[in-house]
């Protein structure tokens, strides 16, 4: 792939693909700009680790002005609000981006059923992660309770030939050990 002199890309989303997106394409020297709504690449395969405080909420993110730095494409963090392919413009909230060519990388949307908003999924937003350790905490504080774990694949996509389960059971595995490490503790005393 040649690169084309002076032609503007803009990439939305400051996920993996957005910002690996941003970094090969400047390496084939167009103008990147990547447009986030958040300040930081969250590392979901390590997010796993935030609910049993193994990790923090920070350790799970890189900034995306240290990927900016060290990849030479421009970053705005704000809400996008509109995009207007006939124009070639992305509205913002604050402002209004111009480009050549458009990349979008703004993540998957979850299939909305019955009862989804009383779940937490550790794949959701990266905040999702810090909701399921306060729910867990309670858990804990109140001495008893149930945690439900599910996972399952899209029966909207006729290609899932299987059920994608990694971060449930990955999940469950650290609640599991977490909690039996506390039982332990107690019963050691």
């Amino acid at each position: 792939m040649k690169s084309i002199p002076n032609k503007k890309m803009l990439v939305l989303g400051g996920g993996f693909a957005g910002v690996e997106a941003a970094i090969k394409l400047r390496k084939y020297g167009y103008d990147v700009t990547l447009i986030s709504n958040r300040n930081y690449l969250f590392i979901y395969p390590i997010s796993i680790w935030i609910p049993t405080k193994k990790k923090s909420f920070e350790d799970v993110q890189i900034p995306l002005s240290e990927l900016q730095k060290k990849h030479n494409f421009k970053v705005i963090i704000d809400e996008i609000t509109k995009i207007d392919y006939q124009n070639n413009q992305v509205i913002l909230e604050h402002s209004t981006k111009s480009y050549d060519y458009l990349f979008l990388a703004m993540g998957m949307h979850k299939v909305k059923t019955p009862g989804l908003k009383y779940t937490h999924s550790i794949c959701g937003k990266p905040d999702e992660s810090v909701v399921i350790q306060k729910e867990l905490e309670k858990l804990i504080e109140r001495g008893h309770g149930k945690i439900a774990i599910g996972f399952g694949g899209n029966p909207k996509d006729p290609t899932a030939t299987g059920v994608r389960g990694g971060p449930a059971f990955e999940l469950l595995f650290n609640f599991s050990h977490s909690l039996n490490k506390k039982v332990y503790a107690i019963n050691s005393n």
